[in-house]
């Protein structure tokens, strides 16, 4: 499938806009107009490179920014929350009124945006699988985008995987689940690889041992259509040695664990929208 896309610029090409870079690099996408990355400094600029794209150092190129987005059809802003308001209100005036301005950054809302650039503005909360195209991306929309708009700000994010739609209300809640989930997941990795090393397995087999167990399993889920509890079942047997080992997990209380994980990140991204 092919993806035509305006102009870009993307203002802050961290991990995640660089993880969206590459997604626009990809065989199929065509960007026409290029792309245009600022970073702050000319060490990070120099790693940005590509057909089409245009890499600024602010160090470098005090105005890069202005730059950029002069005639972008799309602009996403990369930095982080707390720097949003003034990245906002520097480029407010180069802007070109009809581009689509896209924020991935956690906590800060549609209105807070719009209250700074009369532009029609997204939310998007990819998360970091978007390296490998596998991205799970929230996306809302604020009060000024055209249902055309939104299917644009789709496009762009499904050249880096796939993207659910939501009420701008629950953007924060998703970010909490796909967002910072990755973590979540390499986080058992490294627990269950730390157990199989204790079992006395080096640790190259430990990885092959594990990291194949998690692949094979979510590939599973996905081409089953099961549902998770359904396929644990079919390898938790009656009396078996693994209902043995689940019923130890369940007395860890792991819904609990994860209520209490979701609820603080979503105090922090809540935090940072805030500058603290």
């Amino acid at each position: 499938m092919s993806t035509t896309l305006p102009t870009i610029a993307i203002i802050g090409a961290g991990s995640m806009g660089g993880a969206i870079l590459q997604g626009l690099l990809a065989p199929g996408v065509t960007v026409t107009g290029g792309i245009r990355v600022t970073n702050r400094t000319q060490a990070k600029a120099a790693l940005v490179n590509g057909p089409g794209v245009e890499s600024y150092a602010l160090e470098a190129t005090p105005d890069a920014n202005l730059r950029a987005v002069r005639s972008a059809g799309i602009v996403i802003i990369g930095v982080k929350p707390a720097m949003v308001p003034n990245a906002l209100a520097e480029i407010a005036r180069a802007l070109d009124p009809t581009a689509l301005v896209i924020s991935v950054a956690a906590g800060v809302t549609t209105s807070t945006i719009q209250s700074i650039v009369g532009n029609p503005v997204l939310r998007a909360m990819p998360n970091t699988p978007a390296i490998v195209g596998k991205a799970v991306t929230g996306l809302a929309a604020g009060s000024r985008a055209s249902a055309e708009q939104r299917a644009l700000g789709r496009s762009l994010f499904e050249t880096v995987g796939t993207v659910v739609e939501i009420p701008e209300a629950q953007i924060d809640a998703l970010g909490t689940i796909s967002g910072s989930g990755p973590a979540y997941v390499f986080y058992l990795i490294e627990e269950l690889t730390r157990t199989a090393v204790g079992l006395g397995f080096s640790a190259e087999v430990a990885a092959q041992l594990v990291n194949g167990t998690f692949l094979g399993a979510t590939e599973l889920l996905v081409q089953s259509g099961k549902d998770p509890a359904a396929l644990r079942a079919q390898v938790t047997s009656p009396k078996g040695t693994t209902e043995r080992a689940i019923a130890e997990m369940q007395k860890a209380d792991l819904t609990l664990m994860f209520d209490r994980a979701t609820a603080a990140a979503l105090a922090r991204s809540r935090e940072l929208a805030a500058g603290n």
